[in-house]
């Protein structure tokens, strides 16, 4: 019987296309696969993208820091918000020096871009800055204010001196028996002070360490009080440290209690016990004053007119910074500016004088403001 050849290698034909028709399929299969993880990585890459450039292309602007300075800040937002095509820039009370640790921490878009300030910046913020690539700052005066005293106006108003507030609420006071030593404060009420103070516990609410208004009363009302002692101050010349431990330093017995950064709240538990006194900016008293009022210190009480001429003895300059890094990155801060320092906004007829603002001067605010508008680096020395 003669077999023909094809009859032979037919099965092995069949065989050999059958193992390349597999091997097409699994090359096929592969490339399927990697067309696939490569549309992955492109959707990853897009939206990675479009991630990096939400996070660096900020369309508001970010303002933290002082309670003091917040509703100023607030009430420019809101306006500039309302009569411009840019949004309403978004401010956090934060309290100056919570304020001055985000701002310094460094310039990336995810910081904020202002700084509101109730003192002027400290050495030790303008180095933190300086150390973590904020090297270019404006500095932005906005007007000033005073520190008060103050209780409800259902109780009797306090009349009293730095020196006394300094004995009713310093840390450690000059021992009664008049010899030149310190001793953990003893005062429980008032009229342990002086008999003419009302017979009632000394309960003082203030601000926290974080806040600027704390830092001003205690430099301005505590050290004003503090100095009166002749053997104190000249502890200054000896040991600055030790001489402001001594007049900078609060009672921690609950005669002085923190109440956080929200002076509105300050403002309602004084509401609820006349007996308490209250530490804030005098704006919150000017826009409380059906409801509370002003220690008289050293003879003179708070009023627009007396911190404008300086014979109200604790009131200061309010500020905020510009990260000045920021400003061809998030738009609107040049024109923010424009508006915060405009004749409209702290000029001595405007709208923030109605909040309370003490104004500059309009002599003094035109070179604030061509300052400001040139963006003049802050010299801190």
């Amino acid at each position: 019987m003669r077999l023909h050849l094809g009859t032979i290698f037919k099965p092995r034909r069949l065989l050999i296309q059958l193992k390349m028709r597999n091997h097409m399929n699994t090359f096929t299969n592969k490339m399927n696969m990697k067309k696939t993880i490569i549309s992955l990585s492109l959707v990853t890459v897009a939206l990675t993208s479009s991630f990096v450039n939400a996070q660096s292309n900020r369309d508001t602007i970010t303002a933290v820091g002082s309670s003091t300075v917040y509703p100023f800040s607030t009430v420019v937002a809101e306006r500039f918000g309302k009569n411009t095509n840019f949004k309403t820039p978004k401010i956090e009370s934060t309290g100056t020096g919570g304020g001055m640790k985000l701002f310094c921490a460094s310039n990336a878009i995810n910081t904020p871009d202002l700084s509101n300030a109730s003192r002027r910046m400290k050495k030790s913020e303008f180095e933190m800055c300086a150390k973590n690539g904020v090297t270019s700052i404006t500095e932005v005066l906005v007007g000033y204010d005073g520190i008060v005293v103050a209780n409800a106006n259902t109780a009797n108003r306090m009349k009293i001196t730095r020196k006394e507030l300094f004995l009713a609420l310093a840390k450690d006071v000059p021992s009664k028996d008049g010899s030149e030593t310190l001793v953990a404060n003893p005062y429980k009420l008032w009229s342990d002070i002086n008999p003419v103070l009302p017979a009632n516990k000394i309960e003082v609410l203030g601000p926290p360490p974080t806040s600027g208004t704390r830092d001003a009363f205690a430099e301005l009302v505590l050290e004003g009080g503090c100095k009166k002692y002749s053997w104190i101050k000249a502890i200054k010349k000896q040991d600055k440290s030790k001489y402001k431990e001594i007049c900078h330093s609060v009672r921690e017995d609950h005669a002085y209690i923190e109440a956080g950064e929200n002076d509105n709240l300050i403002v309602q538990k004084l509401s609820a016990n006349p007996k308490a006194f209250g530490v804030f900016g005098f704006s919150f008293l000017d826009q409380n004053s059906d409801k509370l009022q002003g220690s008289i210190i050293d003879g003179q009480g708070p009023t627009f007119e007396a911190i404008a001429d300086g014979s109200y003895p604790v009131s200061r300059p309010l500020y905020f910074y510009v990260k000045n890094a920021h400003v061809n990155k998030v738009p609107g801060i040049l024109e923010f500016l424009k508006e915060f320092t405009s004749e409209a906004a702290m000029g001595e007829e405007g709208y923030l004088t109605d909040k309370g603002l003490i104004p500059l001067g309009s002599e003094k605010l035109a070179k604030v403001r061509k300052s400001v508008l040139s963006l003049s680096p802050l010299m801190l020395k």
